[in-house]
């Protein structure tokens, strides 16, 4: 099927193009009668604007962009960004926006997206993710001709720039005091992936908590996958000594460990406690449900969508706190066994 063009509807409209475009780009010269026919006939035909038209014109592009540097196949295993994106298309539905997501391998090539982005007028802004400490993404979207955006992370991490955040660093400290006052003196954490920000934010959180109440804390690293979750469970519990309790840093990973555990003749929660983050509905799926520490992330992919409509339409923004994830206690976690 060919493309509808202003002049098909000049032709249906029975008006020149010249009107059509004045009626179509809501400007003076032609009469309100003359708009609303103009505006009826696009809708019959199914006139959409072209991107290139509205580019080269400066007019809106009705498109955000986000860009997730990282192994395509997380996507389809860890439900957090589908929940947020979710939360993002519920803002963006009512303003006829659209989301262009781009799933690249690294920093590097995420830069060079933006830079295409800016330079084809392609989106009207931009979501960033992930922040690192030093992040280059940070410094590149705060010079004065970059594409508008919004940081997803705390304060810390944004620079200049307007961010919404939840706050990671309390949650961590609320589920270590939680498992403590269970009886619990040997408290493992399994976290992501060291580079970026919230992982540097809730390891500093939970380094110091176990500190200050003077317990064991080990900690272990992953990419966040099943595989590498059950890896790092099973170096826990096969170590000398084991921690009763361990907190990780997504849904997916705690599930695995629950199979490890299994598979080792653990019991859960009798000889282990698990903590999941994020909440999703896979932790009240399984059996029994995974404790975890919960937020809605839908609302916060909202949340995010309404800030970044703020930065287009030109408020400079702020920083702005979503939520703090709060403990929901559930099958997976109980007192200490004497």
């Amino acid at each position: 099927m060919r493309r509808i063009t202003i002049a098909d509807i000049a032709r249906e409209a029975g008006v020149s193009t010249g009107a059509v475009s004045y009626a179509l780009n809501g400007r003076p010269g032609v009469s309100e009668e003359t708009r609303a026919r103009v505006v009826a006939v696009a809708n019959q035909l199914g006139w959409e604007p072209s991107s290139a038209a509205r580019s080269l014109s400066g007019a809106p592009t009705q498109t955000v962009g986000l860009v997730l540097a990282r192994h395509p196949s997380t996507l389809g295993v860890e439900s957090f960004y589908m929940q947020f994106i979710a939360g993002i298309e519920s803002e963006f539905a009512p303003r006829s926006y659209a989301l262009l997501l781009q799933v690249v391998p690294d920093l590097e090539a995420e830069l060079e997206t933006y830079r295409r982005w800016r330079a084809a007028r392609r989106v009207d802004g931009v979501v960033l993710v992930d922040p690192r400490q030093d992040d280059p993404r940070i410094e590149v979207l705060s010079r004065p001709d970059a594409l508008p955006a919004v940081v997803v992370g705390d304060s810390s991490l944004a620079g200049d720039l307007p961010n919404v955040w939840t706050d990671d660093a309390a949650a961590v400290r609320e589920s270590v005091r939680y498992l403590y006052a269970a009886g619990h003196r040997r408290i493992a954490r399994v976290g992501g992936l060291q580079e970026l920000g919230h992982t540097h934010i809730r390891d500093v959180a939970f380094r110091e908590e176990v500190e200050s109440l003077g317990i064991e804390g080990p900690l272990e690293r992953t990419d966040y996958t099943t595989g590498s979750g059950a890896d790092a469970t099973r170096r826990l519990l096969t170590s000398v000594d084991r921690p009763t309790a361990v907190v990780y840093d997504n849904d997916v990973m705690a599930l695995a460990a629950m199979g490890v555990a299994a598979e080792l003749g653990v019991r859960v929660p009798e000889d282990l406690s698990i903590i999941a983050w994020d909440d999703s509905p896979l932790c009240q799926a399984t059996y029994p449900p995974l404790s975890a520490l919960s937020h809605d992330v839908t609302s916060f992919g909202a949340h995010v969508a309404r800030r970044l409509f703020d930065r287009i339409d030109g408020v400079r923004g702020g920083s702005f706190l979503d939520s703090t994830p709060t403990l929901r206690p559930r099958g997976t976690t109980s007192p200490v066994r004497a």
